[in-house]
């Protein structure tokens, strides 16, 4: 059988498919379905400091080939995460990938002190390119020197991986990346969603109520693939490619292109099983082709 294994940095992964953070809630939503143990992790919904309510409805619309969602980031804070939702997620043998933002520096600092109370986190994915909340937002994945800050502050507090979520909403990506490199980050995932919008012709208003929200989906996976291709070519620290996957054929171009590993997102609300269905194609491909360790593959694009 084909090895599959990958590493972030210290993290090593039985496989590189993970579930992206807000697309798979905390994971127990989805235990039903399938053995979760079976994916190489899962990164948990977004946790606060404090409970976040999200943004006001309509806050999610169907747009051709993916989707616009203006959530907001709601959940019940650390202390809520840590009491409700960890005792499941602490059960878990796969990777758990915890998902923090905040509105300030202090904010993703106090919330990963609280958290290192906790057994078994294997990372921390800092989420600094949501584009539809008001407060914190792209703000940390558009300036270099704040992403470094934020980056190097979290840092100091913690001996776990970190992971640094970008945006593609920049003039270079590879910049903050090499800035949260610079920093003390393991690892960089990207991208977050396209900001982008929608409006019915028939009320003449936006189709959700914070006018734009993040685009997601098949939609913007070709502009995925281009920025994961261009941070694994200017940073040494792996890449978490993140936008649009939905089958191995698509996470195969991620890892050609040079990602270390994947994040299943949009897929989730269309098919619960799409995370594994892409694990069990990747085995599949490397049966096809003979190719005995997956990560043969890595950064195998052929080009000139």
């Amino acid at each position: 059988m084909t090895d599959l294994s990958t590493n972030i940095g210290r993290l090593r992964l039985d496989n590189p498919v993970l579930t992206a953070s807000g697309t798979f809630g905390y994971a127990e939503e989805f235990a039903d379905f399938y053995d979760l143990n079976r994916l190489g992790g899962v990164v948990t919904k977004t946790v606060t400091l404090e409970p976040r309510p999200g943004n006001k409805p309509p806050r999610i619309c169907e747009t051709p080939a993916g989707m616009i969602n203006s959530i907001g980031l709601p959940n019940a804070g650390v202390e809520q995460f840590i009491a409700q939702k960890w005792p499941f997620l602490q059960q878990l043998k796969t990777a758990v990938i915890v998902n923090v933002a905040g509105k300030t520096p202090d904010d993703f600092v106090r919330a990963v002190e609280k958290l290192e109370v906790l057994q078994g986190i294997a990372a921390y994915e800092l989420n600094y390119s949501c584009p539809n909340v008001k407060e914190g937002g792209l703000s940390f994945s558009s300036n270099a020197r704040i992403a470094e800050q934020v980056t190097a502050l979290v840092r100091a507090v913690t001996q776990r991986p970190l992971i640094t979520k970008l945006t593609p909403n920049v003039t270079s990506i590879s910049e903050i990346g090499r800035a949260c490199e610079g920093a003390g980050a393991d690892a960089v995932s990207a991208i977050n969603t396209l900001v982008g919008m929608a409006i019915d012709i028939h009320t003449r208003k936006p189709r959700i109520a914070s006018i734009t929200g993040g685009l997601s989906g098949p939609a913007i996976r070709p502009v995925a693939l281009a920025k994961v291709y261009e941070l694994v070519k200017a940073l040494t620290i792996p890449v978490i490619g993140i936008g649009g996957i939905m089958t191995a054929e698509d996470a195969l171009e991620f890892i050609l292109a040079g990602a270390a590993a994947v994040q299943i997102g949009t897929a989730n609300f269309m098919n619960p099983v799409a995370a594994l269905q892409v694990v069990e194609g990747l085995q599949r491909h490397c049966e096809e082709e003979n190719i005995l360790r997956l990560m043969e593959l890595r950064g195998a694009v052929q080009v000139g």
